[in-house]
C-alpha cells in the first residue's frame, strides 16, 4: 500500500495555508537519523507537520514537493510512521522551556553533552546489601559533580563507545570541564 498524494497535499495545504516557515517532516526509514541534536533543531521551529507513511510509504510526489525534512528513528522498518512520530513529539516537547518540571532536567541527561547520563540512585541508601556509592552521600557537591562526570564518561565508553569519537568527545569534555569550573567557583 502506498499513500496517495491528493489527501496528503490537501491536508498539508489546509494546515499550513500559505505559510512558508512550516517544517513538513516525513517519518521514514529512508530519512536521516533522528537524534538529540535534530530534536534541538526542531524546538526552534514554530510549526512542524509530521507525515506518517504506512506500509510502503507515500507517493514520491509528496516527498519531492511537500516534504522539507525526512527522518528515521533507526535502521529498521516499522509498519507505519505513527510510533516514530510519537518519539519525535516526545523528544522535542521535553526540550521546550517549561515542559519539564525542572529546567535542568533536559540539560543534565544522556546526549545533552554527547555522553550517556551518569548512574542515578534513590533511597534507601542500602538495599539487599547493595549500597549507594559513599561519594553521593558525602554532601560535597563539587566532588559529587566530579564523580557524576567521571561515571558518565565511563558508562559511555562501556555502553556506547561510538559516541566517544572526534569532536563529540572533545565537546563533551569541554562542557564537563566548564561545569566543574563553575562548581569550584
Amino acid at each position: 500500500m502506498v499513500m496517495k498524494p491528493e489527501p496528503l497535499f490537501r491536508a498539508v495545504e489546509t494546515i499550513t495555508g500559505s505559510a512558508s516557515d512550516v517544517r513538513v517532516t516525513l517519518l521514514s526509514p529512508q530519512g536521516r537519523l533522528f537524534s538529540q541534536q535534530v530534536a534541538r533543531d526542531y524546538v526552534a521551529d514554530r510549526r512542524i507537520v509530521l507525515i506518517c507513511g504506512r506500509y510502503e510509504g507515500v507517493d514520491e510526489r509528496v516527498v519531492e514537493n511537500l516534504i522539507t525534512d525526512e527522518v528515521s528513528i533507526g535502521d529498521y522498518v516499522l509498519s507505519g510512521g505513527e510510533i516514530p512520530a510519537m518519539v519525535v513529539v516526545d523528544a522535542v516537547t521535553r526540550l521546550i522551556p517549561g515542559a519539564l518540571g525542572c529546567g535542568e532536567s533536559a540539560v543534565r541527561e544522556s546526549f545533552a553533552v554527547g555522553l550517556l547520563d551518569y548512574p542515578v540512585y534513590t533511597r534507601p541508601a542500602e538495599f539487599r546489601g547493595m549500597s549507594v556509592p559513599d561519594m553521593l552521600l558525602s554532601g560535597n557537591h563539587a566532588e559529587i559533580e566530579r564523580w557524576r562526570c567521571q561515571r558518565a564518561l565511563e558508562k559511555t565508553m562501556r555502553c556506547r563507545p561510538d559516541l566517544i569519537e572526534g569532536a563529540r568527545v572533545a565537546d563533551a569534555q569541554g562542557k564537563i570541564s566548564k561545569n566543574l569550573q563553575e562548581i569550584d567557583e
